[in-house]
């Protein structure tokens, strides 16, 4: 299967609910998988260009590997432009050897995709004269690299290619949308937001969409727009709909009738707005990578995460109820909305002398050392506990454990301590990691 190249942050628009549902990654990696890797090409799969003698239109391509327990280095991107033939030109960057319609280019080092990935190749094309709308032509792309378990990395043969089709039409491009930083909860942020044609056809009206995360809201609202709320199993979030019947020239630019303004509530943190527009009536935007902005407002606050254990008694061979109960004590929520992990784990050490015969369905068993537990789900002497990628600034959730009374050992003490999903990361948002631990107390000595 082709690997979709994977924008820096989830894009939520009129699929926010769809595209929130992200998968989380195991938490830990099969011997086979740490000892593979795998070359792969980023690039546009289809694109529309202008006819005419219009502006170059930009074609990111690029390298990446899977695997970041080995270094990749010597990138070789070979870029076929011979498809494009009567279609389309090229011009080739500095780091590409041009022989003809083909190229070769150079990646020193290749990198594991990541939030910050940024194509290495960035070719530019237009329209070649006399060309037509409706004309197609294609790019394709091969490449090497130095590393990996065997020493060399190859991307899978015929699989990489971009076509682009000649068209004419509107092309709607956002600009504005800054963004914030250290805004403060509770006030309200104008943001600048204009939609141009740089198209060669007018847009015969528009649709603009916007999300706002939960610690922003709409303080402006237009009569174009209608306002919802989503939430349910997802992070929730604020949606506005705006068709506006505006005839847009190309070369002609639009803003909204009164300004933006974002509202930060006092619940806020790291919010966005993301906004997207498209033409109406079945017409296609020439570009419609061009088509959608995200605000990011990082906001000065915190969200106190706390966890604690509980105590409980019993005889030998008496089963026993014990609770880990999470905590965010706000005033802030999270949300990890771009990579979709758990805001926290929740790391569960058994006490000596019971044993675990329920356990949550989110809590995975391990080792003492942390390792995968390959003898059930239960009996295991450690757990780790997934939060969701949201909580609110009130948020409350309990794990609850059976254990079985084998000893009593009198005091029996396990650890319950909030650990962030990748090692050493920290919780930065937290301001007050003493109360990140605590404790599940079997068979406690009564206090005098």
């Amino acid at each position: 299967m082709r690997p979709v190249s994977a924008h820096p942050f989830v894009r939520f628009g009129a699929g926010a609910v769809a595209a929130a549902g992200i998968l989380l990654a195991p938490l830990s990696v099969p011997a086979s998988a740490a000892e593979s890797d795998q070359l792969w090409i980023a690039a546009p799969y289809e694109m529309n260009l202008q006819t005419g003698a219009g502006a170059a239109a930009p074609v990111e391509v690029g390298l990446y590997h899977d695997n970041d327990n080995f270094t990749v280095t010597d990138g070789r991107l070979t870029v076929d432009a011979s498809g494009l033939a009567g279609v389309a030109d090229v011009t080739w960057p500095g780091n590409c050897a041009v022989t003809g319609t083909t190229a070769v280019c150079t990646v020193a080092e290749v990198p594991v995709i990541g939030p910050d990935y940024s194509p290495q190749v960035l070719l530019e094309v237009r329209a070649a004269d006399g060309a037509e709308a409706g004309a197609q032509g294609r790019i394709t792309y091969a490449a090497t690299a130095t590393g990996g378990p065997d020493g060399t990395l190859e991307a899978p043969l015929d699989s990489f290619e971009t076509t682009l089709t000649l068209s004419s039409g509107p092309d709607l491009v956002l600009e504005g949308l800054d963004p914030v930083e250290g805004a403060t909860p509770g006030t309200v942020h104008t943001a600048a937001l204009t939609v141009s044609n740089e198209g060669q056809e007018p847009a015969r009206g528009f649709t603009l969409g916007m999300t706002a995360t939960y610690g922003l809201g709409f303080d402006s609202r237009y009569d174009a727009c209608t306002y919802t709320q989503t939430g349910g199993d997802y992070a929730p979030m604020s949606r506005a709909e705006c068709a506006f019947d505006r005839v847009l020239q190309p070369g002609e630019s639009f803003t909204l009738p009164q300004p933006l303004r974002i509202a930060l509530a006092d619940h806020a943190l790291r919010e966005r707005l993301d906004v997207d527009v498209q033409p109406v009536g079945g017409v296609v935007d020439l570009d419609d990578g061009n088509n959608y902005r995200s605000l990011e407002v990082d906001a000065v606050n915190t969200a106190d995460f706390a966890v604690r254990g509980s105590r409980v008694g019993g005889a030998v061979g008496e089963t026993v109820k014990a609770s880990l109960t999470f905590r965010n004590k706000g005033p802030g929520w999270v949300g990890n909305l771009g990579s979709g992990d758990s805001v926290a784990l929740v790391d569960f050490t058994v006490p000596e002398g019971v044993t675990v015969t329920r356990a949550p369905a989110a809590c995975d068993p391990r080792t003492s050392a942390g390792g995968s537990y390959r003898q059930g789900r239960l009996g295991a002497p450690r757990y780790v506990c997934e939060m969701p990628y949201w909580v609110l600034e009130n948020t409350v959730r309990t794990f609850r454990f059976d254990l079985r009374v084998d000893t009593v050992v009198p005091d029996a003490r396990g650890q319950v301590a909030l650990r962030p999903v990748i090692t050493g990361a920290g919780l930065p948002h937290d301001p007050k990691p003493g109360n990140n631990t605590g404790w599940v107390t079997v068979n406690p000595t009564p206090v005098a």
